[in-house]
């Protein structure tokens, strides 16, 4: 089985989201990134990896060392449901081909239609094809 679709069963088996899963050259280290809609703490993501480990011998997957962790505020935004979840918030968009010479957008989500991404920008409604989108972030608003 396709090791992505091993650790997304298991975590999500866990209670938890897939966020993003990332391998170094030769898969030696992995890096997990897992949510939940209450957040992630610490003991989540040592639950996770302990689980993980534990898999990855009983799979005979071959690897030196398993980072688990929240995505951050800066969240990647992967999925078309993260788009939904993540609407009424700030995010950086990256396209794969630019728009009238620019790849590059930052505005507030405002949901999916038919496939293709709301983004409010200065007062302005754009959109953009989903599949056309190469990267997205949520833009980080730390509260003190």
């Amino acid at each position: 089985m396709e090791l992505q679709k091993v650790i997304e069963q298991a975590v999500v088996g866990l209670g938890y989201e897939l966020v993003d899963f990332e391998t170094s050259p030769r898969a030696r280290l992995l890096r997990v990134f897992i949510d939940s809609p209450k957040g992630v703490a610490i003991e989540d993501c040592t639950k996770v990896s302990n689980h993980l480990t534990r898999l990855f011998a009983v799979e005979n997957i071959d690897y030196d060392r398993l980072e688990v962790s929240s995505p951050g505020l800066d969240r990647p935004l992967k999925k078309e449901a993260d788009f939904v979840r993540f609407s009424g918030q700030e995010a950086q968009i990256r396209l794969r081909l630019p728009v009238n010479g620019q790849r590059n957008f930052t505005g507030v989500l405002a949901g999916i239609e038919d496939g293709r991404l709301r983004l409010e920008r200065d007062g302005a409604m754009q959109v953009f094809e989903l599949d056309q989108v190469d990267k997205a972030r949520l833009v980080p608003k730390p509260k003190f």
